[in-house]
């Protein structure tokens, strides 16, 4: 089998800042398309689908050639260089028989793998299941080719006809977007009246209200997170509470304003995790009757602040008046009558009357406030305005159904996208953010929580999330799409989208050359759920054009790969849905896939236990695989929360079809993985991966051994699966990262427990881990995790495990209390506190009770955790105080005991 780049080598370091750096990457990006969760980077996309599909150099000045090429190649900056395209597109016809190359991505999802693979020349095939994300594949990857190549025409200018160059695609979007606001403005533009002066209002923040539960109260109570309306480093302005009788009313202050009356905290909301608190008598109304009040219908809003914004002015900021509410009623009224008049023209509700997912499913919330179907998500204003859009996209599309007309398909999908891609910024939990003052996208995270208070935005002015703007955004991503096309010379243009299940892919044997995809995990991202905001909505604006997708009252989900636990049979029947559907479309994979064809895989579960599905699934699908590289896809400051522990890493997992070993003896195989990972993993280790990381990319770099044999079994004939070489893998990672960690030399003098709290720190930093992660490292380091709840500094926190430092135990300092059985990491917690108290005669009595004042492995423990931990740690203060005096201790010991004096050991 002739090898390919990514298997032997690949510049995970440089591919992984340029990833992670593309997060900050806006204009003309296909992320702002449209939203679709857990997007793979395009710069990995392109880097990885490139290196599998050359072959590895032959001298050492060609590797390095091409590696930098490869870097270059990664850079959002050269996606649209001429040369450096279409030396990559020449390098893989070449390298290749000089043929297209035709790929799949049977998770197609929001597009990155199936567009980069089309940059570089290949005939890009993208399957997904779901509906939405089969609209955006067709406007991130047909469309642009069919329709985006700019022709010349004949135009006048004054007296004289000149040929131009325009993009036909770009005009006519550019062209049906402005009129779409343009006809909205003009029939519901009276409800966003600007002021006397000439403001325009950007947006009205409301509150939900709740009476106060205290019979001698009932006040109403409003409830807000926090009154910040303005929070920059030179403008900070707020909403201020104050009681008036009954009555809570509100003024502006801050910048520009009133002063911010003294100890006042704007951060400090009426309410918490559903806890809310009236400010007349200060009576608490606990979280269960906050739900009980909302589903009963008791619980109201109530219109507090307009934004405004000026001609060359920014924000600014007026409390709500009786003239505002008066124009939200009005628009009440012309909702009730438009509902009406446009349900008997469409034959379904223009609102979305389709149920919200079920309670407690992976993500949702709001449904424990009374919030029940889809339209709920909107108030009336907000209601008004979108089935107006939805309306006048829909008044262009009623000759295009019978006219069969494909390129006024594709402008119609974009203004529907344009309406779709305005919702987020467009709702009932739609939050200000007083940092950037600008709405936040509800999809902050793959959730959609409860939000107490909300801005309804104008959504015909210019402000974020407005239709103008989403305009603006979806011109620049086709600007982008379409000058991809004119980097080549002969595109391949096909419709190569389709909706299908990747359990069942609509394609021959042995058809692919190449498959390039990223599944889902787990239940990471509740996909079908998330993506039905959107689709009750394109299912009113172009269903009609896309019977076949819009079939269902909501997206699909009986054959979505993703294990849920609302379900019968709760999380366990999820899991096993996911596990045997998943196998199942790895075996789909290895159908299409020509024989020694490539296959790359992407995976990013932060759990062991899905990468023991992923290996079994793999092994009982025939694809081998040839090497795993991690990438780094996350931005540095989300690389370790503190709350929880986060994978920063994509694994890019390297398959190829072809023929195993028949069956492999696990010791002999142990022996072959043990050498392999050994050079693997100083390679990982000097491209700068670490933490979880670390040990997720030795799983894959020992799968590349475990998988070339179609089954490996013990001596006494037992099948061995994945649990059995993860726990073998553990032993061998764990051994190699406290020997580097600690440079080497003194890994085989501490204990167990200590090696655990190393590499913990290594691991997780100070986040809490879920418990069956911190077990399993327990065990890679000899002891049972359990046997120490409540003792030393391991703590159970529900189904997490949180490792104390010594700022947060409570330990006996004093040096008598020194046993020959003290963990070092315990002696070295003590010394820490006492140095935090200034003792260091007692530091000094334990350092020579103990003998560690001598030792180097004492030092250079400390030393190696406090390099585990951020600059803001107060361990890592204590730890870099303490070792700063380490001199001096092995000064003092030597002096004060002259029989112990000896060199440092």
């Amino acid at each position: 089998m002739k090898k390919s780049f990514i298997e032997e080598s690949f510049p995970v370091r440089e591919v992984s800042e340029h990833s992670a750096r593309e997060k900050n990457i806006r204009h003309g990006h296909i992320s702002t398309l449209h939203i679709w969760w857990a997007r793979r980077p395009l710069a990995s996309s392109r880097a990885t689908i490139y290196a599998s599909l050359i072959p590895p150099p032959e001298t050492p000045e060609e590797w390095n050639n091409e590696r930098n090429f490869i870097i270059e190649l990664s850079k959002w900056e050269n996606s649209l260089e001429s040369k450096i395209i279409s030396k990559a597109i020449e390098k893989i016809r070449k390298a290749n028989g000089n043929r297209p190359l035709r790929m799949l991505d049977p998770f197609a999802g929001g597009g990155s793998i199936p567009l980069e693979a089309m940059r570089l020349g290949l005939e890009a095939h993208a399957i997904d299941y779901n509906p939405v994300a089969v609209l955006i594949l067709k406007c991130t990857l047909e469309y642009p080719q069919k329709f985006g190549k700019p022709v010349k025409v004949k135009v006048k200018e004054g007296m004289y006809e000149i040929e131009k160059e325009i993009n036909p695609l770009l005009k006519e979007v550019k062209k049906w977007g402005s009129w779409v606001l343009e006809e909205a403005k003009k029939e519901i533009g009276r409800f966003y009246q600007p002021d006397p002066d000439g403001s325009v209002p950007v947006g009205y923040i409301w509150a939900r209200t709740i009476p106060c539960q205290n019979p001698a109260c009932g006040a109403e109570i409003p409830l807000m997170r926090q009154f910040w309306l303005a929070k920059k480093d030179k403008k900070k302005v707020s909403l201020f509470p104050y009681v008036e009788g009954k009555e809570v009313k509100f003024k502006i202050v801050g910048t520009g304003y009133g002063p911010m009356p003294e100890g006042f905290e704007p951060e400090e909301g009426t309410i918490s995790r559903a806890h809310a608190k009236c400010l007349v008598c200060g009576g608490v109304v606990d979280d269960k009757t906050t739900r009980k009040l909302f589903q009963e219908g008791k619980a109201g809003q109530r219109m507090v602040a307009v934004v405004l914004t000026g001609k060359g002015e920014g924000k600014k900021y007026r409390l709500a008046t009786e003239k505002d509410m008066e124009i939200f009623k009005e628009a009440e009224k012309y909702l009730e009558e438009k509902r009406e008049k446009l349900m008997m023209e469409w034959g379904i509700d223009p609102v979305p009357d389709e149920p919200l997912p079920p309670k407690e499913t992976l993500g949702f919330r709001v449904q424990r406030y009374g919030m029940l179907k889809w339209g709920d998500l909107f108030n009336s204003r907000q209601k008004l305005a979108l089935i107006t859009f939805v309306e006048k996209v829909r008044d262009w599309i009623k000759d295009s159904v019978n006219e069969n007309n494909k390129f006024k398909k594709s402008v119609l999908t974009y203004l529907a996208l344009i309406l779709s891609r305005s919702i987020p910024f467009y709702s009932v939990i739609t939050r200000w953010e007083p940092m950037r003052e600008t709405p936040a996208n509800v999809f902050g995270r793959q959730a959609l929580p409860m939000m107490w208070d909300y801005i309804d935005i104008n959504p015909l002015s210019n402000v974020t999330g407005s239709l103008n703007q989403n305009l603006e955004w979806i011109i620049l991503v086709l600007e982008h799409l379409n000058k991809s096309q004119t980097l080549h010379s002969e595109p391949i243009i096909n419709d190569s989208v389709s909706q299908a299940s990747a359990t069942s892919l609509p394609y021959p044997d042995n058809y692919f050359d190449a498959v390039f995809t990223d599944p889902p995990y787990y239940d990471n991202v509740p996909y079908s759920y998330l993506s039905d905001f959107f689709y009750v909505w394109l299912k009113r604006t172009v269903g009609d054009l896309y019977p076949e997708l819009f079939a269902t009252p909501l997206t699909p989900k009986t054959q979505e790969i993703v294990a849920y636990s609302h379900t019968e049979g709760g999380f366990e029947a999820g899991k096993r849905f996911f596990e045997e559907n998943l196998k199942k479309s790895f075996q789909e994979i290895h159908r299409v896939l020509k024989p020694e064809g490539v296959a790359v895989i992407v995976y990013a579960h932060k759990s062991t236990a899905g990468w023991e599905t992923l290996i079994n699934s793999l092994l009982d699908c025939g694809l081998v695989i040839t090497a795993s590289w991690p990438v780094d896809t996350e931005m540095k400051e989300r690389l370790r929360a503190n709350e929880s522990a986060a994978l920063a890493s994509s694994i890019y997992l390297v398959a190829r079809k072809i023929k195993r070993i028949p069956v492999g003896y696990f010791n002999e195989v142990k022996d072959e993985i043990r050498q392999h990972l050994q050079t693997k993993l100083h390679k990982l280790w000097q491209e700068g991966v670490s933490g979880s990381d670390f040990f997720i990319a030795g799983i894959g770099s020992a799968i590349e051994v475990f998988g070339k044999y179609e089954k490996v079994m013990d001596y006494e004939g037992n099948i061995i699966r994945a649990d059995k070489l993860l726990e073998f893998v553990r032993e061998i990672v764990t051994d190699y990262a406290v020997r580097e960690i600690l440079h080497n030399g003194v890994a085989g003098e501490i204990s167990p427990l200590t090696r655990f709290y190393i590499l913990y720190r290594w691991l997780f930093g100070e986040a809490k881990a879920e418990f069956d992660e911190a077990r399993k490292l327990a065990g890679s380091c000899g002891f049972e995790l359990s046997n120490y709840f409540g003792k030393s500094f391991i703590r159970k926190e529900k189904e997490f495990i949180k490792v104390l430092g010594p700022q947060d135990r409570d330990l006996d300092t004093n040096p008598e209390a020194i046993t020959p059985n003290t963990e070092l990491i315990d002696i070295l917690h003590k010394c820490l506190k006492l140095w935090n108290m200034g003792k260091s005669d007692d530091i000094l009595k334990i350092l020579q009770e103990t003998g560690y004042g001598y030792k180097e492995v004492f030092y250079k423990v400390a030393q190696a955790v406090s390099e585990c931990l951020s600059i803001e740690s107060k361990e890592k203060k204590w730890l870099d105080g303490f070792l700063s005096g380490k001199d001096r201790y092995i000064e003092e010991i030597k002096k004060q005991s002259e029989p112990r004096q000896g060199r440092l050991i």
